[in-house]
């Protein structure tokens, strides 16, 4: 099992590279590098690969709408060469609001297009001539453009051509789709006792399409991290982001992490929550997040406590261990997770 973290992209980036430095000291295995629409993420990814020598760089995403397939191919042997063969491509489809609100792109097909683009992006890599003829048309047939395009393959070679392409996904077909050709899965508020329940049938379903050469998918999974005797109030944290996304990310209707709560047994909590975040009363909207969800999507404890829970998502099938430490001391609390991860291990 490796262990990931997010690198924080709403405050001060180069003082997140600091603190992503000291972690890579003391294990960890990956950082994501989300992009939401703040800072791109490939900039940053770029700068991270050169202040660090041993972890992965992961896009933890890259909108599928935000560029061409050819330039997220581009961008992702870009990224494998600076970082000599580190990068991790994570793809997703975002949501609505950002992608028509701040991109100005119609959000549609979004399975179909990230099918399309993964076949893109491992074509690229492969140095053979770009030819895609589905949703996008490459090149562009005759009576559209110029009629001057002609297939090119990568003008450079890259470091390799089976960079890792990991989906977020929380849908039945997304996920099916995930597991039928991505080499990893990012969920969002993973419980591993429920997992089964939720996504058992579609990623079943996608591992019977899967190609073997493609070897197991990776599965992501963790929350909140802090380890000691009588730290459960941080748990607390994490309201803030339960309650955004469960209630603001997305229209009543139209909002995938509201739709995964109620999967999860929350729908009265969820419908609670939504309606009060979108009428602006977030403080009671944050109230109104179930404290046993609180603690099924962190690791928050005494280390007896945290051990079981690294051991409930090792036994779910998660493959890395992904983490936010807070608290007084999160670096010791990250060190202890990386004793207990390695004794799992064993």
């Amino acid at each position: 099992m490796q262990i990931s973290m997010q690198v924080n992209y709403t405050g001060s980036f180069l003082q997140a590279v600091d603190q992503v430095i000291a972690y890579e000291k003391r294990g960890l295995d990956i950082a994501w590098v989300a992009e939401a629409y703040g800072f791109d993420s490939p900039t940053l990814m770029g700068f991270l690969a050169a202040k660090t020598s041993r972890i992965k760089i992961g896009a933890g995403i890259i909108p599928i709408y935000s560029r061409t397939p050819g330039l997220i191919a581009q961008t992702a042997a870009g990224l494998d060469e600076v970082s000599q063969g580190r990068a991790i491509l994570g793809l997703g489809a975002s949501g609505p609001q950002v992608i028509e609100g701040w991109h100005g792109v119609a959000y549609d097909q979004p399975i179909a297009r990230t099918r399309e683009i993964i076949r893109i992006c491992r074509s690229v890599w492969a140095r053979e001539p770009l030819i895609n003829d589905g949703i996008y048309q490459i090149p562009l047939p005759e009576g559209r453009g110029t009629g001057l395009g002609k297939p090119l393959k990568i003008i450079t070679r890259p470091v390799r051509d089976n960079i890792p392409i990991f989906v977020a996904s929380l849908g039945d077909k997304n996920v099916e789709m995930t597991f039928a050709v991505g080499d990893g899965w990012l969920p969002i508020f993973y419980i591993p006792e429920k997992a089964e329940k939720v996504w058992g049938k579609a990623i079943q379903a996608g591992l019977e399409k899967r190609d073997p050469a493609l070897g197991p998918p990776e599965i992501v999974g963790g929350g909140i991290l802090a380890i000691g005797e009588n730290v459960e109030h941080l748990r607390d944290i994490g309201r803030g982001v339960l309650a955004l996304y469960i209630g603001g990310m997305g229209a009543k209707g139209k909002n995938f992490y509201n739709d995964l709560a109620v999967k999860y047994g929350y729908e009265e909590s969820a419908m609670r929550i939504q309606e009060l975040y979108l009428a602006g009363e977030k403080t009671k909207a944050m109230a109104e997040v179930p404290d046993e969800l609180l603690e099924a999507t962190s690791l928050i404890g005494p280390k007896g406590y945290v051990t079981e829970r690294v051991q409930a998502y090792k036994e779910s099938g998660v493959t890395i261990l992904g983490v936010t430490p807070v608290g007084d001391d999160p670096l010791r609390s990250f060190e202890k997770l990386a004793e207990i991860v390695h004794e799992t291990s064993r």
